[in-house]
């Protein structure tokens, strides 16, 4: 489907500024909402949303469903009546580092304060009415997703197979019914929890559509081994009588790594998703889709073939191509979507014509990456060979900042020809017919200026910072995730700069009479 000629920037919500410890959903989403608007940007893109385990890597979610309660803004709390204001004081200084551990230890503390007033009565009638209903309404991910986090708390983190319960483990109904009536409370309070992050998140997204600002979400094709999806549906995966993954996913070897990439999240039974028309996946689509106004899809060639590896193997190398859902999957979807998916295609890698023919036939974007366009002796990512129906990035999450990758200095750059680097630069240079000495507001423009319909920036970029500003290194594990914006970067960016060239590039997402999202009812 052809979206829109936008532009937009990715910007997860752990990255703003403010709250405590961590980038939250309260006033600063709101800030960066009107600055997209004041620059003339449509999208506002975001990672993954979930819950997330050891390492705080949003593509490591502990459910696909769930909000991070890391994102709630404990200020609601507090115009609610459940907090004080005094609650909120000496929480963890706002660095621009994530402080996960401490933002983590400081709101839980808080949330079961305020879920101890709740229960003792300290709520209207209104807000008690509204808990209940949501509770309802959400009964199919959200009481296995209670019980879950429960669990995982009382076993001390430890993965779900590992919990020493095999009944619980296997879900036995006896077993889990006792659990749910021993442990009522604590369930109770992750449903409250969750009710105030979809209730922060549904305002801001009614809030950045009445500024005519989509939201634009990212789902992982995997799920995590540790999570509510797989302990609550362990027959739609491939799993040993354990609960251990039989094949686990990752990629095979390429030109980047001689052992390829190892995941370790189980696989699909495709099988047992096709039987009953792909309810599972549907549900997750549509659940997404109630979030965001539209999505990426990470590694999207996995729905035409993916890579399995056997349980036991510690590298990638002995994996096997497996053939994946293809266009039954998207079928399936187009009977809740019809024939418009408002989805992106994450087809970056090398990726086969039948890959390319299954985003082709189901008009979905594909994805372009400026960083990826200077090196070697492929025109693809250069925008001259562009089709309009195509997401240009000049970076993602994984990619260095502009001006680190220009500079390619540091360990990540130690192992390559310092003469394969200058010949990139060199490259890069001519093609912008510039000197390099702004590479980060030229590749922007370059972005903005091509025939793809949506041009996506980074705020890093934006403010021309440096690599140690990155938001991901790839299979470096801990350490990542962890960038945020400094209080008053928002104010210092170019908002005229960005404004001027998402018009002269026919981007401008507020110009008079334009009306890129659905009429929306607007919150104060």
């Amino acid at each position: 489907m052809p979206f829109p000629r936008l532009a937009g920037i990715v910007l997860h919500p752990t990255s703003l500024p403010g709250g405590h410890g961590v980038g939250d959903l309260g006033g600063s989403a709101r800030e960066f909402v009107d600055f997209l608007a004041d620059s003339g940007m449509g999208i506002w893109q975001v990672l993954p949303l979930g819950p997330t385990g050891s390492g705080n890597s949003p593509y490591q979610g502990l459910s696909s469903y769930a909000g991070n309660p890391l994102l709630v803004s404990l200020d609601e709390f507090v115009e609610c009546g459940l907090l004080a204001r005094s609650d909120l004081a000496d929480g963890p200084v706002n660095l621009t580092r994530a402080n996960y551990a401490a933002a983590a230890a400081f709101k839980e503390k808080r949330f079961r304060r305020a879920f101890g007033n709740f229960l003792d009565g300290n709520a209207d009638q209104e807000l008690i009415r509204e808990v209940e209903e949501f509770g309802d309404a959400e009964r199919e991910w959200l009481d296995d997703f209670a019980v879950f986090m429960t669990a995982r708390d009382i076993f001390q983190l430890r993965p779900w197979p590992a919990w020493g319960e095999p009944p619980l483990e296997r879900r036995e109904s006896g077993a889990l019914g006792e659990f749910i009536k021993k442990h009522i409370s604590e369930i109770r309070y992750h449903r409250f929890v969750q009710f105030f992050f979809f209730r922060q998140w549904q305002r801001l997204r009614r809030y950045a559509n009445g500024k005519n600002v989509k939201l634009f979400g990212d789902i992982p094709i995997y799920c995590a081994h540790d999570s509510a999806d797989v302990w609550a549906n362990p027959e739609l995966f491939r799993l040993g009588e354990n609960g251990e993954a039989s094949f686990m996913a990752g990629v095979p070897p390429d030109y980047f790594s001689a052992t390829g990439q190892l995941w370790g999240n189980p696989l699909y039974d495709w099988e047992r998703l096709r039987r009953d028309g792909f309810r599972w996946w549907r549900r997750r689509i549509q659940a997404s889709l109630k979030l965001t106004d539209m999505l990426r899809i990470d590694h999207f060639r996995g729905f035409q073939a993916y890579w399995a590896v056997p349980r036991g193997e510690t590298t990638a190398i002995n994996g096997k191509w497996l053939k994946g859902p293809g266009q039954e999957l998207f079928n399936a979807f187009r009977e809740d979507f019809g024939n418009h998916l408002p989805i992106v295609a994450e087809d970056l890698g090398v990726i086969t014509p039948s890959v390319d023919a299954l985003r082709r036939d189901n008009g979905l974007p594909g994805m372009k990456v400026l960083h990826f366009a200077f090196g070697g002796d492929s025109d693809a990512y250069l925008p001259h060979a562009y089709e309009r129906n195509t997401v240009c990035y000049v970076a993602t999450h994984d990619n260095d900042t502009t001006r680190g990758w220009y500079e390619a200095a540091g360990e990540d750059y130690a192992h390559i020809p310092r003469e394969v680097v200058e010949q990139e630069r060199d490259r890069a240079r001519r093609y912008l017919g510039r000197d390099g000495s702004g590479m980060a507001w030229d590749l922007m423009r370059l972005a903005l200026s091509s025939v793809a319909d949506t041009a996506m920036l980074t705020m890093q970029d934006v403010l021309d910072l440096p690599n140690s500003c990155r938001m991901n290194r790839p299979g470096r594990g801990e350490g990542q995730w962890l960038w945020r914006l400094a209080d008053g970067d928002l104010e210092r960016a170019n908002r005229a700069g960005l404004r001027e060239m998402a018009e002269l590039y026919g981007r401008l997402a507020s110009k008079p009479g334009r009306k890129i999202v659905p009429d929306v009812t607007t919150e104060e």
